[in-house]
């Protein structure tokens, strides 16, 4: 049964890239999905991207464990961060003033929004540094789970998964991805709610789950009884961190933001927005609900010997083997979502941004688009390689680069991309000053980790300080040095001036 369901995914995903090859003929087509893509594809895409294996393996089960139920406040973080706020501040001028300087990356924004060619290099070479490795963690989460469904070997898991997601992001680019995301996305809600309602069960049920949770103690994180069952946990500061670079982070991704440049109208993000919380709601809530209740398996879990990341899979493995299928085809679903975003986001990122605007000015649309797909197995290939290296030969460098990863990008860009779409006083030296602080800031942590302040020497919080300091330097800095070109900073405001027509039912109309 499992390898059946397995099989039938698989002919799905690569029959929708197929399909979707006339959307991929240019690069608008390719990178954007010629901008036409409606409410449920972008909201499910922006969900799915936003979730993947990471965080159902790696996440729940280490702050589950480590904050019991309160861990949950990070998934509604998420969804009322992370994507409801995200949607409500970001979507609609995203949407409106990309189009309106005609950029389909986020370095391309920056160059044509502040003038500045060097700033798209800079972000571009923050972008390349730090995609390609997270990309690698998102095999991670897999090798336990197939090992434990199917007895698999590590590396057969990582070779499929790449080639599977090369061939349909390949075939059909973004349309492809965004179809398939929606798949994957309705795959990520039933599985996460099957499996939350068949582990509880194990147990007796919710209450009785609960119960059993109040009554575990460890004197290593705190004598108060009932503490991993409580509204707040065993220690809110650290959780508050969590939340903050989960949630906050999406606002300064690339592959995240870049879902906003694709979106049809109106209607569309209206609809999106609602879609993309209550999604985040069930699946990331869902994610960090389920690793709350992982002490009530501790019995079974080695922490020392096998790391956060052998939690869930415990608690799913006395699960029947249809249900271990759906958890399978769950992760292998967040992983190859959000792995498609981040090739497609680097592989144009690379083309448009470094190589075309740089090397070959002259380079013609349909050179440009056989380039994006080149980079495309490039990208899926390193990260497959690195994936490999870290597993046969036990190297931590690159895992822990994967959690600076989301801090440096998200500490680099979040503060002068949402300040450059709301304000005009914005300068470029504001934005090198938040590039390099992010980005050295990350870097840092992970080279001279014992140097750090202890409250910021875990790469997660200094992640969020990171995001929290740009928000401060972004307007301090644009306040001590030159102003922004006026007519430049004029020209790309218009777009936000433009009058349209609609009708009574959106807008009252005002009577004399």
């Amino acid at each position: 049964m499992k390898v059946v369901l397995l099989v039938l995914y698989f002919a799905v995903l690569i029959g929708i890239g197929l399909y979707c090859r006339k959307h991929a003929t240019d690069v608008d087509g390719f990178v954007l999905g010629g901008r036409n893509v409606g409410a449920w594809l972008t909201a499910f895409a922006y969900g799915t991207s936003y979730f993947s294996a990471v965080v159902f393996v790696g996440y729940a089960g280490q702050f589950g464990w480590k904050y019991g139920i309160a861990a949950t406040w990070a998934g509604i973080g998420n969804a009322l961060i992370g994507s409801l706020m995200a949607w409500f501040i970001l979507g609609r001028r995203t949407r409106i003033m990309t189009r309106h300087l005609n950029t389909a990356t986020m370095p391309q924004f920056f160059e044509k929004r502040f003038g500045s060619p060097s700033l798209k290099i800079g972000a571009a070479i923050i972008i390349f540094i730090f995609m390609i490795p997270y990309t690698a963690s998102l095999y991670n989460g897999l090798s336990r789970l197939f090992g434990m469904a199917f007895d698999i070997d590590y590396a057969v898991c990582i070779l499929m998964m790449a080639v599977l997601t090369a061939i349909y992001v390949i075939a059909g680019g973004y349309m492809a991805t965004a179809i398939n995301d929606f798949i994957q996305g309705v795959v990520m809600l039933a599985g996460i709610s099957a499996v939350i309602y068949a582990v509880l069960e194990s147990k007796g049920g919710f209450v009785a789950a609960l119960d059993g949770l109040a009554r575990i103690t460890d004197d290593k994180v705190s004598d108060t009884p009932g503490i991993f069952a409580s509204f707040f946990g065993t220690d809110p500061l650290n959780l508050l961190f969590v939340v903050i670079l989960t949630s906050l982070g999406t606002w300064g991704l690339p592959q995240m933001v870049q879902k906003f440049y694709a979106i049809k109208n109106e209607q569309a993000i209206q609809k999106g927005t609602v879609i993309s919380t209550l999604f985040a709601f069930v699946v990331a809530g869902g994610c960090y609900f389920l690793g709350g209740f992982g002490r009530l398996f501790s019995d079974q879990i080695d922490i020392a010997a096998n790391g956060y990341d052998s939690i869930i899979p415990t608690m799913l493995s006395g699960l029947s083997e249809g249900m271990i299928a759906l958890v399978v085809i769950l992760v292998l679903s967040a992983s190859m979502s959000t792995l498609s975003s981040l090739v497609i986001v680097s592989a144009s990122t690379l083309t448009l941004d470094l190589i075309r605007d740089n090397f070959a000015p002259n380079m013609k649309e349909p050179a440009q688009v056989l380039l994006i797909r080149i980079l495309v197995v490039v990208f899926i290939a390193i990260s497959a390689v690195l994936a490999l290296v870290q597993y046969k030969s036990s190297v931590n460098f690159i895992a822990q680069l994967m959690g600076v990863s989301w801090g440096a990008m998200a500490g680099a860009f979040l503060a002068p991309f949402m300040y450059a779409l709301y304000s005009k006083w914005v300068s470029t030296a504001a934005c090198w000053t938040c590039f390099a602080f992010g980005s050295i800031l990350m870097t840092a942590n992970m080279l001279i980790r014992p140097a750090f302040p202890a409250i910021i020497q875990s790469p997660i919080n200094a992640g969020a300080v990171a995001m929290l300091a740009g928000l401060l330097i972004v307007p301090i800095v644009s306040a001590l040095t030159p102003k922004p070109d006026q007519k430049l900073v004029d020209d790309a405001f218009t777009c936000y001036d433009e009058k349209i027509v609609v009708p009574l039912s959106t807008a009252l109309n005002s009577e004399k």
